[in-house]
């Protein structure tokens, strides 16, 4: 599961707002601002899938190896869906 701050980090990689992120997940913005809550209040696990999900499809990657938490931007993989036709 992802946490609170690797959220906020990855929207703050990517210059996504709440609301930016809640539409391309496809959940509500009460329920994003929830997990994304100081006290990581608990969610869904289909929202915070979905969340997980449009964040990766935007080039995030998560990092989860033993003590190390955090996130980071496959440069390579944004580049190439950027020219990728609409």
């Amino acid at each position: 599961m992802i946490t609170a701050q690797q959220t906020r980090a990855a929207r703050a990689l990517l210059g996504w707002t709440q609301e930016m992120l809640a539409d391309r997940a496809a959940v509500s913005l009460t329920a994003l601002k929830r997990m994304e809550s100081v006290n990581g209040e608990r969610v869904f696990e289909s929202t915070a899938d979905g969340v997980r999900r449009a964040l990766e499809a935007a080039g995030i990657v998560f990092i989860n190896s033993g003590p190390h938490i955090g996130v980071m931007i496959d440069v390579s993989q944004r580049k190439s869906r950027d020219q990728e036709p609409a």
